[in-house]
Parts: structure tokens; sequence; C-alpha cells
């Protein structure tokens, strides 16, 4: 433009020239000749109380229903625990994914948990996650007839190579042990047999895995999903179940801890090595352990990081963590690997011979000593297992791309979990450096444990000793007294009897009420 001026500039100065002519128009001239330019200002305007278009209601019930399985991931720490609740202080696993599956219009609010057959495999508490936990539900489907090829199954996952019990010690269906209960939960009635999976057709709702992720927070991730028969349960077609228990073998003795561990295996009384809720009533506490030890996280990898392996058939109240704050006294070298079979001996009965040839039949437990439970955030519910081929885990189909190339897509929950893992190894890069940075002017804490081991110190008396209970979290005490030589609690017995005397009477008579004539599944088996 000539002058070196922008059209830019001028574009406000030129609307004021356009306004010139009306500048000494009176309100009803304006009016008139507004009106003249709006040829329709004689039509009615809709109101906000009557909208141009309503909108068509959703009715779930007009679509057909197919029952699903749905495997995902939870980071705990978030999450006031996976079973829903009708006021949590914190958000649940369970309340969080049925908003989900609403919001995807995949299953009716209205209908509740209940209504869409919902089945979890297992209960965790407020700050246990889960790496493999597995629901079973009705969801809406609109099946078209086709068949689903078999691109769109997801690859088999990676069973996690820990040693198996010959067939005889195998999980089966015997009693009451057959079926496995929630996690802190009693088992329940007996395992179900499970037919595989119904041919299936495709279903335009069968992107799950895309759809309920694009909804869901980035703690919970759904990684996978399988049609069902209508007999399968997430919860009592399970066999067994598989937790990790991540620590830091700092100051511990993982030869004993290892020999406590192997103690577990087999069946045994589990009540000195759980919570007893006496809302459950429950009078037997055996369970079968199949597999625990203590293992290297990433063998090889030199992060120095220790896992402890618990699988079996069944799991009691809070009874991993229980488990666990005894192995933690174990490494420090306070309590003997013994006190984990005097633990077990709980039957006067059946009472328990020694572990080994050498040592001492261990002391019977009627009741369990008072102690402090082990941390929940390094807890995880790692695998459940299924009978072969009652689940055909699949992903979304992905759809084809120009010259039929495969490679990344954005429906994989894979991109989203790598940066948070990314981003916590920089979180822990961050605290080192900040304990380094701390280490320059303070003089790091002795170390005290494990006790007797070369190059630690031994411990003076009235020190204070930073015991050991999982996640990064410690008890300072100066005196120590053993777990066999504390303040022994109340029985089971004695619990269930106050219970029933007491504040649980009537919730005992409604229930009893409701199951009468009825197959309860939740009968915890007794």
């Amino acid at each position: 433009m000539a002058g070196g001026c922008s059209y830019r500039l001028l574009r406000p100065y030129a609307r004021f020239t356009r306004m010139e002519p009306y500048k000494n128009w009176s309100r009803e001239e304006l009016i008139a000749r507004l009106q003249q330019l709006d040829s329709h200002h004689d039509r009615p305007r809709p109101t906000h109380e009557e909208p141009l278009r309503k909108p068509k209601a959703f009715d779930i019930n007009a679509y057909s229903k197919r029952k699903i399985a749905l495997k995902f991931t939870y980071n705990g720490i978030h999450y006031g625990g996976m079973e829903w609740q009708r006021d949590p202080v914190l958000p649940t696993v369970e309340g969080v994914l049925f908003d989900a599956l609403v919001h995807t219009k995949l299953v009716d609010r209205d209908g509740g948990l209940e209504g869409c057959g919902w089945q979890r495999c297992g209960r965790t508490d407020k700050g246990v996650s889960a790496g493999g936990q597995v629901v079973s539900l009705y969801v809406r489907s609109s099946s078209n007839a086709k068949a689903i090829p078999r691109e769109a199954t997801a690859p088999e996952p990676t069973q996690t190579e820990i040693p198996r019990d010959p067939p005889e010690d195998a999980p089966g269906l015997e009693g009451d042990f057959g079926l496995m209960g929630d996690f802190d939960e009693p088992p329940t009635n007996g395992s179900m047999p499970t037919q595989p999976p119904p041919q299936e057709s495709e279903d335009d709702n069968a992107t799950y895995v895309y759809k309920l992720n694009h909804i869901l927070p980035p703690t919970i991730r759904i990684l996978a999903w399988s049609p069902v028969s209508d007999d399968f349960s997430a919860r009592h077609s399970c066999r067994w179940r598989h937790y990790k228990y991540f620590f830091s073998p700092n100051g511990l003795d993982l030869a004993a801890m290892s020999d406590a561990a192997a103690r577990l295996i087999g069946e045994h009384d589990f009540r000195n090595l759980c919570k007893i809720d006496p809302g459950k009533q429950l009078t037997v506490f055996t369970r079968r352990i199949l597999h625990a030890s203590i293992d290297p996280v990433n063998p090889g990898s030199g992060d120095g990081l220790y896992v402890f392996n618990l699988r079996g058939n069944a799991f009691l109240y809070n009874m991993v963590r229980h488990i666990m704050a005894v192995l933690l006294l174990v490494g420090t070298g306070l309590e003997h690997p013994s006190v984990m079979s005097a633990l077990l001996n709980a039957d006067p009965a059946r009472p328990l011979p020694a572990f080994r040839p050498g040592e001492p039949a261990p002391p019977v437990v009627t009741s369990k000593p008072e102690y402090i439970i082990a941390d929940p955030l390094p807890l995880m519910l790692w695998e459940c297992g299924y009978d072969a081929g009652a689940l055909d885990w699949r992903i979304d189909r992905a759809r084809p791309t120009p010259g039929g190339g495969g490679g990344d897509t954005a429906k994989s929950p894979l991109r989203g979990m790598l940066c948070a893992h990314e981003r916590a190894v920089l979180g822990a890069a961050l605290e080192e450096h900040f304990l380094k940075s701390a280490e320059a002017h303070h003089v790091p804490p002795k170390p005290y444990f494990p006790i007797g081991a070369p190059g630690v110190d031994a411990l003076p008396p009235g020190a204070m000793m930073s015991l050991p209970l999982g996640g990064g979290m410690v008890k300072r005490a100066a005196t120590y007294t053993p777990i066999l030589q504390r303040k022994r609690m109340l029985t089971p017995e004695e619990v269930n009897a106050r219970y029933r005397l007491g504040r649980g009477a009537k919730k005992l008579e409604k229930r009893a009420a409701a199951n009468v004539g009825a197959n309860d599944e939740n009968d915890e088996g007794e």
C-alpha cells in the first residue's frame, strides 16, 4: 500500500467511516432501518423453554445385550479401593469404571451394578493397585452377523514364570476352597466350570478399549476385552490369583525372608495373618498357597528392587499385607523365620510338625498377636487365573491404513502408559538427587539391619530403630518386643460372638431373612 501503511491498521477507521451517515438518526429511524434490512423480523423467535428440537431419548432396553469380560489396570493410590461405595471419601475404581460405561451407553445407570450382572475378580483395599483385574458384565450390543476377524484377537499375555505345584496340589474344586473369594475376603461356595466363549458376530460396540480409555482417567486403563459365555463369572470362575508386593532389599536378609515365605506353601490356617471381619461371621480360615517366593523384580537390571510373589486359591481380609509385615521383620533379623510357622500353627487339634529336621516344633498360637500390617502402596493384584479357553482376550480392531501398513495406533493405551512410566522414572531420579543434596549437609542414619550382618553396626541399647512397614514407611521405636511375646487379640470365635450379641444382631437377622429359600452366592462357604 502507498506510504507503507497496512490495510489491517486502517480497518478500524473504515468502520467509523461507514457509520457516519447514521450518526444523527433518531432511535425510531434506526429501528425502522433494521426492520427493513431484516425481512424475517416478524417471525416468532424460539425461547429457551421451547428448544428447537427435542433430543431423542436413548432407550438402552431397545438393544440386545452380550456378556463380556474386561481386563484393566489401575493405580490404587488415587482411589478408595476397588469396590463401589455409596458415599466414598475418595472415588472408587468400580464407581469410575461404571460411570464410563454409562457415558458410553454400554450399561444402564438406573440398573446399577446388579442390573448389568457385574462380577469382579478381586476386591482390593484403598491404595492397592492391579495389573490384571478382571470384571464380567452384560453390555449393550448391536451385532450385524458379520464374523469378527481373528486379527482382532489380542496377543496372549505372558504368564508369570513361577514354579507350578504338582497336579495333586493344584487348585481344585474340593469342599469350600475350590472357589476364589474376593481379595481380602474368604472364598465363595465353589468354582464354576466355564464354557468357552460363544462364536461372535461383529459388533459396532466392539471398540471397548478405545471408547472406555477415552473417557477414563489415565490412572485406569482397559487392556483387553473378551466375549464370554453366560455362565462365566469373573469371581466364581477364577482358579487362582497372583499378588506382588514390591520392596527395597536395603537392610533386609533376603535369605531369611525366603525361608519364612517357603513355610506358607500348602494348606494352612491363616487366622493369625489376617484381619477378622465380624460381619462375615467366618469360622474357617484355611487357605491354600500355591507359590510364595522372594525374587528380584528385573533380574540383571541392577535397579535393586525385589518382589514378594504370592499365588493362592483364596485370600482373607488383609492377608497379604499381614504376611508381608512378618516377612519384613524377619528380614531385619528381629524375628526368626520360624515365627511364620508359629503363626500358622493355630489349631491345637492339628499342630504343625517342625518345618525341617533339627528345628523344634512351632508353638501353638490360637489368637493373633498385635502387630502393624504392611503399607498398601506396593501391593498389586498382578494376575487372575482361569480355565484354558474360557477367555479370548481381544483388542480393538485397527482400521486399514493406506498402503496396508499396521504401525502405531492412537487406540492403543501403551502410548500414554509409556509417558506415565517415563515421568515416574524422572520423579524417582529427582528424589534421588534431593537425597544426595541433603547428604552433603547431614549425616545419614546408621544402618542397624539386618542384625549381625557383615558391615552392619551393632544395635546399641536404647537406640532408635526404624522398623520397615513397606512402601518407604517405617515405625520409629527404641525397644522391640518379639511378636510371640506381645499381647494377644480376641480369637475369631470371641469376635464373632461379640458381634452377634451387639451391633451386628439386626444386620444378621436381615441377612438371614433375605437368604431364606435362596441360594446366596455371597455365602462364604462356611
